[in-house]
């Protein structure tokens, strides 16, 4: 069989997959897959700049260029339909069949519906491309009354933008508090002010019932305890799933998430996945997880690139997060699991602070708010396995970038 390899997916872990590879001297033929007939894109900004101004275009991740330049069969708004492991082909929705030697899923993930009556309304959106940031732009920009529902990264994004556009707009979360997966509660608290000094209501604690419509089209959201929100917008951002239909009907080992080890191997030989759509061994974890993040995207695309190619490798890197939200940069490093003390560097109150989130004596995770230049300390602390005492945390960024450089 002719060496090719096929990538499915070109988010961030596709293309930097096919750019990983040619930077480690595969020169066989390579093809990258795409169902979104748009240029590969930079995701994050559809929530935020994108939304801000009609005429904004996507943020490209290369230039047609570099596809040409290195090879790569760019095929753009083409869906593959089902692989064969066996046969090591994949079929096309057009019928077309691709022989592979290796193949990497790179499929990505998709928005959890909602499912409450009502839910199929004109007016309510999901945003996971550039498709539906464009129809949510549109109507935007017409709306009076902005219904988001949840509290997480995109829904919070899109209601600062939409808030400072001058639209009124109401937060509806089911948990207790904001980005409750994510942060953790000082930081949700801070977060929280922040949103209502911007204008935006918050509710907390409540689900949805339901919608009601007028004449086909969304004109107010009901909670679970009762209060009805007009509403001629609605955004739905509760989670996704990760898409693994393709690799569940092929018989690959799929749990929350497809199944892959250390090195990005999926249960079937030659077929490798990375991305928001894996479940894969956390070293710091000590669990198998499912990121959803651009870094863990790429970080994991080079890890593959290099197994695909036999070199031995393992996926370990520090994840890292961020979500700008009007004028917040929020930056996340670590995963904080079996917090039992933080330590807080800086004054909330000024807009720019940090928490250190400790398990015991050791360091598991930082969050920063507008405080970029600590965000990356963080993460060559935590990469190095560095736990700063609280004295040290509380000297400040200085002081502690010199206790740390003189430990490394």
């Amino acid at each position: 069989m002719d060496e090719h390899i096929i990538i499915v997916g070109a988010g961030h872990g596709g293309v930097q997959a096919a750019a990983s590879l040619r930077e480690e001297g595969y020169a066989g033929k390579l093809t990258l897959i795409s169902a979104d007939p748009e240029l590969p894109y930079h995701k994050p900004p559809l929530s935020k700049a994108f939304l801000k101004a009609l005429d904004a275009e996507p943020q490209i991740l290369k230039a047609q260029a570099f596809y040409d330049a290195q090879g790569i069969d760019l095929r753009l708004g083409e869906t593959v339909t089902a692989i064969d492991p066996e046969a090591h082909t994949l079929t096309l929705a057009d019928g077309d069949v691709l022989q592979w030697s290796r193949l990497l899923l790179a499929t990505g993930a998709h928005a959890r519906p909602l499912s409450v009556p009502g839910a199929d309304l004109d007016g309510v959106f999901y945003l996971r491309d550039c498709a539906d940031a464009r129809q949510l732009r549109e109507a935007a920009e017409a709306a009076r009354d902005v219904v988001v529902v949840g509290g997480g990264f995109i829904g919070l994004e899109a209601a600062a933008t939409m808030a400072m556009a001058g639209k009124r707009v109401r937060v509806v979360e089911a948990a207790e508090r904001l980005l409750g997966r994510a942060v953790s509660a000082r930081i949700a608290a801070h977060m929280l002010a922040y949103h209502e000094s911007l204008g935006c209501e918050v509710i907390t604690g409540a689900g949805v019932e339901r919608l009601i419509g007028e004449n086909g089209r969304v004109r107010a959201l009901v909670t679970s305890d009762g209060q009805e929100l007009a509403a001629d917008l609605v955004l739905v951002g509760i989670g996704a799933l990760p898409n693994t239909t393709l690799a569940e009907q092929a018989g690959l080992v799929c749990d929350n998430g497809i199944r892959v080890d250390a090195a990005c191997r999926t249960s079937a030989p030659d077929i490798y996945a990375i991305g928001d759509c894996v479940s894969f061994p956390h070293v710091a974890a000590e669990r198998f997880l499912r990121l959803e993040s651009v870094q863990n995207a790429t970080d994991q695309a080079r890890c593959a690139a290099k197994a695909m190619l036999g070199q031995e490798t393992a996926f370990d890197a520090v994840a890292w997060f961020w979500s700008d939200q009007g004028e917040r940069k929020l930056q996340m490093v670590g995963l904080p699991f079996g917090v039992d003390r933080e330590i807080v560097a800086g004054e909330a109150g000024s807009g720019a602070f940090s928490v250190y989130l400790f398990s015991g004596d050791r360091l598991v995770a930082v969050e920063t708010v507008n405080r970029p230049g600590e965000h990356m300390l963080g993460r060559r602390m935590l990469a190095a396995g560095f736990s700063p005492s609280e004295a040290q945390i509380l000297e400040g960024p200085a002081a502690l970038k010199a206790a740390f450089m003189g430990k490394a």
